[in-house]
């Protein structure tokens, strides 16, 4: 029996008095690849729950699971280790450095020489750079950047700096990858862009949980999707199951149908 990919067992996180999570349950089953998405009005909970998911928080109470593996409250980037990655709203940048050399950098975890070889610039450190360079080289022409591999940050808009946040998870080799938000601020071309090379990816059999609130780019990507409201969990199901369900279109009152892809 296959176990699930990345689950959340009844997590609640309270901050004094203020629940942000209350007994929430998710999970991304079993089958690699899937889009899962966690949507819900501002203040939903939705981002304290990524931060727990990821092991930026631990929760008051309840279970992360990986792949079967409790890792509620494991450092982040041993979690990253394990195999679940998170980019972030914003996409930190070095603006002097170009596209290739984020990526590069977004790659230690892949490093296979030692900090000291790396000080000493060793033939060993050298032949692991070239390789490195190498990796982001492809995972920026798999993500269809590799145009931009030369170009210095501070001189890329801001879809382009979207998309280079995720091609730096991808550095991490991440067999589950969490999105926060990673369609805010682009225009709809951008915004086609983005969902398509979030496709791809999913196709490599990558699971990806996303928190987002373009609404209509969530509808038309997940295959499941998690409703928060107040830190509750008010419904799961499909992208057309969401749309129909009641509780969704009462939480989301006093906004037009379009607006939210309902």
């Amino acid at each position: 029996m296959s176990l699930p990919i990345l689950e959340a067992q009844l997590v609640t996180m309270q901050f004094g008095g203020l629940v942000a999570n209350d007994n929430i349950s998710l999970s991304l089953g079993t089958v690699p690849g899937k889009v899962t998405s966690v949507i819900g009005p501002n203040g939903a909970g939705k981002s304290t729950l990524f931060k727990i998911l990821a092991g930026f928080m631990t929760p008051t109470s309840g279970k992360v699971r990986l792949f079967g593996e409790d890792v509620t409250g494991l450092a982040p980037h041993k979690i990253a280790r394990k195999g679940l990655v998170r980019t972030f709203q914003e996409t930190t940048i070095f603006p002097e450095l170009t596209a290739l050399e984020h990526v590069s950098i977004a790659h230690q975890l892949s490093r296979s020489t030692s900090d000291l070889n790396v000080f000493l610039g060793s033939r060993a450190a050298r032949n692991d750079e070239q390789r490195l360079q190498a990796e982001s080289l492809d995972i920026l022409n798999f993500l269809e950047l590799g145009a931009i591999a030369d170009s210095v940050a501070k001189n890329l808009p801001h879809g382009f700096l979207r998309l280079l946040g995720i091609a730096m998870g991808m550095a991490a080799k991440p067999r589950v990858l969490l999105l926060d938000e990673p369609y805010a601020g682009l225009n709809p071309d951008e915004t086609f862009r983005a969902v398509e090379v979030t496709r791809k990816i999913a196709a490599t059999g990558v699971s990806i949980l996303l928190v987002e609130h373009d609404m209509k780019a969530v509808m038309s990507i997940s295959d499941h999707i998690h409703v928060l409201y107040f830190g509750k969990k008010i419904a799961e199901g499909t992208p057309e199951e969401i749309r129909n369900n009641p509780h969704v279109i009462d939480a989301y009152l006093g906004k037009e149908d379009e607006d939210i892809g309902l």
